[in-house]
């Protein structure tokens, strides 16, 4: 029987720069979907390895490879996928990461069953190098504020984001910040009143962090907040106490760094209570991944 989402198409966009290892493996996962009425769009960002022709190398006429031989960075790359897509549906995907086969259907059904909303996010399973899992995350919510996303309350997974073309063009990304430009965006779409999002804590998103979080990261995205994000702060009173738990958050980056300790930040983010049933899907869905060609 044929669902209402069938033929909706979801244009999907993986931005990549130097991702030869994991990049094969990411599209798989997109070609490996229950919902198969989508366009791809591969943007290499100027890499000097083999990204590109991998990318080149795969054959199905809803694959599109754009190379301009440019270093512009994630926030311009979304920017041209909005104004190039297809369809009313723009789904973003990191090249490192995978995605459940069941992640476009289920989303799109979020978005047809809730047409008041402009964008979908989804819980996420933090998977190592060699495809196990090393932790979940996720939130159930059907509302955010503007100080939950500053104040971490609630959070948005850029990579697992199913949003309607028509909210990109009213909110483009800020080109001239290098990190947290979807925090950014976010924020500034919410002091609008124009971020209507559901969040599932479904994870069916799988988010390769392994070795994402580094000092220079997270002392960029501390920085990003005093610089950027506090911006958005009404309160001269709460500002002032945002900017220093901010640079303490950094003190804190540098001390675990010296010490050789930043992988405890990274344990943090998640939580370890994953059942037998869960591991048991995950293992099936990798498994069918590795046996799947392109």
């Amino acid at each position: 029987m044929q669902s209402k989402t069938d033929e909706i198409g979801v244009t999907i966009a993986i931005p990549f720069f130097n991702a030869e290892r994991f990049l094969l493996d990411a599209i798989k996962s997109v070609m490996f979907q229950t919902h198969s009425k989508w366009e791809l769009f591969l943007i290499d960002d100027g890499s000097t390895d083999s990204s590109l022709d991998i990318a080149k190398s795969i054959n199905d006429s809803r694959v599109t490879v754009l190379s301009d031989g440019k270093n512009k960075k994630l926030a311009s790359r979304l920017n041209e996928v909005t104004d190039l897509a297809r369809y009313n549906y723009i789904a973003r995907m990191d090249a490192d990461d995978l995605m459940s086969p069941f992640r476009l259907e289920k989303q799109l059904k979020l978005m047809i069953d809730n047409p008041h909303i402009d964008l979908t996010s989804t819980g996420m399973y933090s998977i190592k190098s060699n495809n196990t899992i090393f932790g979940y995350r996720g939130m159930d919510f059907n509302t955010i504020t503007k100080d939950d996303l500053i104040l971490k309350k609630k959070g948005i997974l850029h990579a697992s984001v199913l949003a309607k073309k028509d909210w990109y063009l009213r909110n483009k990304y800020n080109e001239s910040i290098s990190l947290g430009q979807d925090v950014e965006l976010w924020i500034r779409a919410s002091s609008k009143y124009d971020l209507s999002v559901i969040s599932i804590s479904e994870p069916l998103y799988f988010y390769r962090e392994e070795y994402n979080v580094t000092k220079n990261k997270l002392l960029k995205a501390y920085m990003l907040e005093r610089e950027v994000l506090s911006c958005y702060i009404d309160s001269e009173l709460y500002k002032k106490l945002y900017l220093a738990k901010s640079l303490l958050k950094s003190l804190t980056v540098n001390i675990l760094s010296l010490c050789g300790l930043l992988h405890i930040l990274l344990k943090s983010r998640n939580n370890f209570n994953i059942s037998r049933p869960q591991y048991h899907d995950f293992s099936i869905i990798i498994e069918k991944l590795n046996k799947f060609s392109v």
